[in-house]
């Protein structure tokens, strides 16, 4: 559109979704600022992580599984745009044990939105991945095409992208809570006590919605305490990298995934049964040893291998 006739657009937050908003509309037209208060990909973020895995089986909820397909193609789209590899589509492994409900809803989902998978037998993950301990594991589905972001360094690439554009960026936060006069809004209140005028805003901030909009956000959304670990393997190893074996997710009771490889910072173990509810702000990233035990004992079971394997770093 002619720069005189401009919309200001103003977008709070640099993670994946605010990055990529910023990025879309600025490409449409629009003068768009994007406002983080600590960094895309930061350490307080929910886009951040050295590793974030990208899958479409997410059971019944399809929405989920565009979304992720999606997400998918526009990452592998930027990545030649960008000359700079941030995917690694190394496969997702799904093993199922007694509970299928989550698995066997999603198959027709991901046929419909055209996922490439397969549907493997416990013997055929035990021959295919022998590193695997599949004694209770009665099938799996492989997705061909899912593996893993660099999360961090791909928010700061959206973030490089859109300033190489002609983005504006500030590392600034907003004051909240934010007042409506009125239904509208005209203006927010940064950290170093400017006003930021726009002509419309967008507010991608993960769980620091609520205290933004106390009123209309609320608790709805709340930030839970998640612990990662990443575990050393043999030097010289061939079984446990990216080469050797996909990710992989354990969907039973705990739900447990893991990254092979990481770019070489570890075998990434994680629990997905969601933690406490923490403040993101405030919250110390000091694992808990309860957490690394659930880890190493489940580490020691699936991947008998790596049963003592030295912890090299951890995430919270």
């Amino acid at each position: 559109m002619p720069r005189s006739k401009q919309r200001h657009i103003v977008v709070v937050g640099a993670g994946a979704f605010g990055g990529w908003t910023a990025l879309y509309l600025h490409r449409q037209g629009a003068r768009v600022t994007l406002v983080d208060a600590w960094g895309p990909g930061n350490s307080r973020a929910s886009s951040g992580g050295e590793t974030r895995v990208i899958r479409a089986t997410y059971g019944p909820r399809a929405v989920y599984t565009r979304m992720a397909a999606r997400a998918l193609a526009l990452w592998k789209e930027h990545e030649r745009r960008w000359q700079r590899q941030l995917y690694h589509g190394i496969g997702v492994l799904w093993l199922v044990e007694s509970d299928e409900q989550y698995e066997k809803s999603a198959l027709p989902i991901l046929r419909d939105a055209k996922v490439r998978f397969e549907e493997l037998t416990g013997p055929d993950v035990s021959r295919r991945y022998p590193q695997i301990n599949c004694d209770k594991v009665r099938w799996a589905i492989f997705e061909n095409d899912g593996g893993y972001l660099t999360a961090r360094r791909a928010c700061a690439a959206v973030l490089e992208g859109f300033l190489a554009e002609g983005g504006e960026y500030r590392q600034l936060a907003v004051q909240g809570p934010v007042a409506l006069a009125g239904g509208e809004l005209s203006s927010v209140t940064l950290s170093d006590g400017s006003r930021l005028t726009a002509d419309g805003f967008v507010f991608a901030c993960g769980p620091w919605l609520g205290s933004l909009f106390p009123d209309v956000i609320g608790d709805k959304v709340r930030a839970t305490r998640q612990e990662v670990f990443f575990f050393g393997t043999p030097s010289g190893d061939r079984q446990f990298t990216e080469q050797a074996m996909p990710v992989w997710a354990d969907h039973a009771t705990p739900f447990m995934y893991g990254i092979p490889g990481n770019e070489w910072r570890g075998f990434k173990v994680a629990d997905d049964t969601r933690g406490p509810v923490i403040d993101p702000t405030t919250e110390s990233r000091t694992p808990s040893p309860e957490s690394l035990k659930i880890a190493r004992d489940y580490i020691g079971y699936r991947f008998p291998g790596l049963k003592g394997a030295p912890l090299l770093e951890s995430r919270v």
